[in-house]
């Protein structure tokens, strides 16, 4: 499989999805969105793609998100448009997320998402090379970052999903009390549709080795 393509969807025999929250920590919605998946009676986990200057306010969050078997991604420092950044820039953005996430809980995070998913070839070329999966998600018409309606993000969401697929939702930057009551419904009706949620890294691993 190559790294170095932006991957939505998985392909695979078993019926899994990954969530993933995009911007946290954010002491707010983040527990909040914790509180979901512990509450869900199942081992269902997530990944958060968390931003470095984000880390640095609130490094407990992250340890607490990471410590509940949650993965921690790669979502650069600052949330640049990439594909706007010098080749050195984009260095930077990616390492200095890395090593804060590596300081923070003692593991090296192996999933990337590029901030508003715009990246280039230079840049998927330089971040693949540091070991990441670079990773989209397959429900963008949701669109749970402008508070559209609890409604809209489960439906666009349930018609967007299948087995495989990587879904986007945000807990940090702005009210995200929708985004919280939408994946509160989704996890409940995933899961007595038989849906397993897993981390991302655990979706790669389940894989049959293609990618759409």
């Amino acid at each position: 499989m190559s790294n170095s393509a932006v991957i939505h969807k998985f392909i695979t025999d078993e019926k899994v999805v990954a969530f993933t929250f995009d911007d946290g920590p954010n002491p707010i919605y983040t527990p909040q969105i914790l509180d979901v998946f512990r509450q869900s009676g199942t081992s269902a986990k997530a990944t958060f793609f968390m931003i470095g200057n984000q880390i640095e306010q609130y490094p407990e969050l992250a340890k607490t998100v990471y410590s509940e078997g949650h993965e921690i991604g790669n979502h650069t420092y600052t949330h640049p448009f990439i594909s706007k950044l010098g080749e050195q820039e984009c260095a930077d953005e990616v390492i200095r997320t890395e090593n804060l996430i590596q300081e923070t809980i003692g593991s090296k995070p192996l999933t990337f998402r590029p901030p508003y998913f715009d990246s280039n070839a230079q840049a998927e070329e330089f971040i693949a090379s540091r070991g990441y999966t670079l990773i989209g998600a397959v429900n963008g018409a949701a669109m749970d970052w402008e508070q559209p309606g609890v409604r809209h993000i489960v439906e666009k969401t349930k018609e967007s999903l299948s087995p495989g697929s990587v879904l986007l939702f945000h807990d940090g930057f702005g009210d995200r009390s929708q985004t919280v009551e939408a994946v509160r419904i989704l996890v409940g009706e995933l899961i007595a549709e038989g849906y397993r949620l897993v981390t991302v890294s655990d979706l790669i691993k389940l894989s049959s080795g293609k990618e759409v």
